[in-house]
């Protein structure tokens, strides 16, 4: 028992080592990729929360003043994808791909590959999927390959059987990351990987067959899913909750200031991936309009909202020092909040104390100027809507005095 012990903890070691090795030397391109990029603005969420938030639960925090990869050094920065990556092939959130890490920090990373606190959240797992697409598209270096259909693969077990996605998966204690989760884009970012494979774009085209036909499976769950999560109220139908409970599908609480309710912020990503849809059915087609009609019925006149300088604050997760306050314009162009009451569709505030309240200026101070309460999102459908109504609906336009 004690040799056996020995050679396990030995060969732990020579694994532990292999893949720091890995991580710190990559392997040797097979093709040449001066004078390539690509963007690492799809991290940006996770990126800015590494650095900017503390989280005393993160496995490695950034070093003063760490330094990062040029966004031309692609396998650099793709090697650190991979050393993040766990071996269920979903990713943690909210590191930098494009930091330079220090070897202590690579020590750690690896010895969390068995770990399973997996998401989608703040844009994770599937924006790693398509920047290892690209990469493997250019220097065809096989581990590449593998890591980003071990990603599609933990993506499609991660779907729910009515076509949604958890927050987390696998799916962890019952709380609102086991909810359908429309936050922060995670569904629609999902779906736009997928219809990249679908639709044969070049960087998937190294996809398997199988792969292939199980990746357009589960898109076509999840528009029906989106389809049926779509909120009715007064009797017809209007947008989509930030999260929808697994099983029902109604609106779900998500954070104790993300109630149940009709978001208009969530919902506009929702309406622009609806309406970019080749050839769309009387389904999709109706879902639009009404959210459309939505949008343009929501719409708040006259208000704008100011960011001003305020005396510094202490917070549990930063020093705020500024302030939000929502002020009267009769100039200003229209405005939506985030939040429209269920059934009432008043707009709705909360706080972290979870109590429903009707002005922004009844939340606290650091809710008020660190959350997005009013949106202008929604002007981005309002101005595509008459190019796509002409071409799929030119029978019927919604926003028509």
């Amino acid at each position: 028992m004690i040799k056996i012990s020995f050679y396990f903890r030995k060969l732990s070691a020579l694994l532990t080592m292999v893949l720091l090795t890995t991580a710190l030397f990559g392997q040797e391109n097979t093709q040449s990729t001066a004078g390539y990029s690509i963007s690492i603005e799809p991290f940006g969420d996770s990126m800015r929360h590494w650095y900017g938030i503390k989280d005393d639960g993160n496995i490695v925090n950034p070093a003063e003043n760490q330094p990062k990869y040029p966004v031309s050094e692609i396998t650099k920065i793709a090697d650190n994808i991979l050393l993040y990556q766990r071996n269920n092939g979903g990713w943690p959130k909210n590191y930098d791909m494009q930091a330079i890490l220090t070897k202590e920090q690579i020590e750690k990373l690896v010895q969390t590959k068995d770990q399973i606190h997996t998401t989608f959240d703040n844009s994770t797992t599937y924006t790693h999927v398509d920047y290892l697409a690209q990469v493997y598209t250019v220097t065809k270096i096989e581990k590449y390959r593998e890591a980003c259909l071990k990603g599609i693969q933990f993506i499609l077990k991660a779907q729910y059987p009515n076509g949604g996605w958890p927050q987390y998966f696998p799916l962890e204690v019952k709380n609102y990351s086991r909810h359908i989760t429309f936050n922060d884009g995670a569904f629609i970012g999902i779906m736009e990987t997928l219809k990249k494979i679908n639709e044969g774009n070049p960087i998937f085209s190294f996809v398997d067959e199988k792969t292939r036909i199980a990746a357009k499976e589960g898109f076509d769950k999840g528009l029906e899913c989106i389809l049926k999560c779509q909120i009715v109220s007064k009797g017809r139908l209007t947008a989509w909750c930030q999260q929808h409970d697994e099983i029902t599908l109604k609106p779900a609480w998500a954070r104790a200031y993300e109630m149940p309710s009709i978001c208009n912020g969530e919902s506009v990503q929702i309406v622009l991936f609806l309406m970019k849809l080749d050839h769309p059915d009387t389904r999709i087609v109706e879902a639009v309009q009404h959210a459309v009609k939505w949008f343009n019925e929501s719409k708040i006149y006259h208000t704008r909202v100011n960011t001003v300088q305020a005396s510094p604050e202490k917070t549990p997760y930063k020093i705020n020092t500024i302030d939000r306050i929502v002020v009267t314009d009769t100039t200003a162009p229209p405005i939506w909040t985030r939040f429209y009451e269920l059934e009432t569709e008043r707009p709705l505030f909360s706080d972290r104390n979870s109590k429903l309240l009707y002005s922004m200026a009844e939340v606290s101070r650091e809710r008020r100027s660190g959350y997005g309460w009013y949106t202008y999102a929604p002007q981005n459908v309002l101005d595509k809507y008459p190019k796509w109504q002409r071409k799929w609906a030119s029978d019927q336009n919604v926003l028509a005095k």
